[in-house]
């Protein structure tokens, strides 16, 4: 477990979280660049690196934060919901789906920088970055429980992560608009015809 920060560097490295934070949201990971994000929080170039390994490792946090606010948005969709009969586990995946259709496309910038940051080759990913991530699974896996009990751990973890990935699949193609993706006006629509269609399926 790393050491507690100290307060002045914690306030340091909130600063510098929320510097990148503004520049990605308006130009991208890409346009990241250390000089400026020093100039951003008033420090030298070299402090940057006091506060930071790298780059990399500031991209995971802003990303960290990204996926926080995802994740409270999924939590305000689910809550918002019952979730005491089959229908209400499918109305619960087809709201959460459409809840992350709309954080990608009000944070368009940000949610795409989760996808692109590709760590050094031997660098592995950080257990806190790793359970960021893997917190977002339970808002599907819980109605997949109530939906199909007799599914074992392993295949509704499977189960899960799948039907994010389809859903994922359609928002990326829709918001790139790529020659093959849905229409904007569609692809509400078209979410909730893979979740349910997908549904069915896992009830047989």
């Amino acid at each position: 477990m790393n050491a507690p920060l100290s307060e002045r560097r914690q306030a340091q490295l909130t600063a510098l979280i929320d510097a990148a934070e503004r520049r990605i949201a308006q130009g991208g990971a890409a346009s990241l660049r250390a000089r400026d994000l020093a100039a951003d929080i008033g420090i030298a170039l070299g402090g940057l690196y006091n506060i930071v390994a790298d780059l990399d490792e500031l991209l995971l946090r802003v990303s960290s934060r990204t996926l926080g606010r995802l994740g409270e948005a999924l939590t305000a969709t689910s809550d918002a919901l019952p979730l005491e009969t089959k229908d209400d586990a499918v109305n619960r995946l087809v709201a959460i789906a459409h809840a992350y259709l709309h954080f990608a496309r009000d944070n368009l910038l940000l949610w795409r920088t989760l996808f692109e940051l590709h760590l050094a080759e031997g660098t592995a990913l950080p257990a806190w970055a790793a359970d960021d991530q893997l917190r977002l699974f339970p808002h599907v896996a819980a109605p997949l429980a109530l939906l199909v009990p007799n599914m074992d751990e392993p295949r509704q973890t499977l189960a899960a992560r799948t039907l994010f990935a389809a859903v994922h699949g359609i928002v990326t193609l829709g918001l790139e608009e790529r020659l093959v993706a849905v229409p904007l006006t569609a692809l509400e629509g078209q979410i909730e015809w893979l979740v349910r269609a997908t549904c069915r399926g896992l009830r047989g």
